[in-house]
């Protein structure tokens, strides 16, 4: 253990003490309490992770709200987040509805329609009071191939009701679901295992 001086320990509270009496003040002056719009983008790893851990929190509240997961792109796959978070049952309500990424349908108008099937579902749970917060994982890529009408999509967003907090995943966020968001996060890519020829594996990837 590192030997401190009573004079170091003193200077040390006295800074801190200082610290927390701004960081005090700056709590204070927060009065809004609202529903948030959530943007997790860019081409860093853990876009849909970051929201499902917020679903965690959510279900972790006394409120009993519930927890609505619309996936876009992702088909009916098995993943660990879904299986776990079902397991809240009926707290959660799951809806794989996408097909797989789009160099895998290869079929423009039926990417078109399976994305407006699932804007629909996610419409329905917008207008839900019973969700707290909904997860519209990869509606980012729904957009960025202009699948569904930017404007309609922003301006739901934007009129969702009192309290609903909904978060947004998936690369290339459209600027102006940018602008219309409450917090914006952006994933780095500094390193990612799949360069080094690491294979999608079960508790990381799914």
């Amino acid at each position: 253990m590192t030997d401190i001086s009573p004079e170091e320990a003193a200077r040390h509270r006295a800074k801190m003490e200082k610290r927390k009496a701004v960081q005090d003040a700056e709590v204070a002056e927060k009065t809004v309490e609202k529903g948030l719009l959530i943007v997790h983008t860019g081409p860093g790893k853990g876009k849909s992770t970051a929201a499902f851990g917020l679903a965690l929190r959510t279900l972790g509240q006394p409120d009993g709200a519930k927890v609505g997961v619309v996936q876009f792109i992702k088909g009916a796959w098995e993943s660990g987040e879904r299986t776990a978070l079902e397991s809240f049952g009926a707290r959660v309500e799951w809806h794989s509805m996408g097909e797989g990424f789009t160099w895998e349908t290869q079929d423009l108008a039926r990417d078109i329609a399976s994305a407006r099937r699932a804007w629909d579902k996610a419409r329905e749970m917008l207008d839900d009071p019973a969700f707290g917060l909904v997860i519209l994982d990869e509606l980012n890529i729904a957009l960025r191939y202009d699948y569904l009408p930017l404007p309609e999509v922003v301006a739901a967003l934007s009129a969702r009701r009192d309290g609903l907090h909904v978060v947004v995943t998936g690369r290339n966020a459209k600027a102006e679901l940018i602008e219309a968001a409450d917090l914006v996060t952006e994933m780095g890519l500094i390193k990612h295992h799949f360069k080094a020829g690491v294979k999608a594996q079960k508790g990381i990837e799914f």
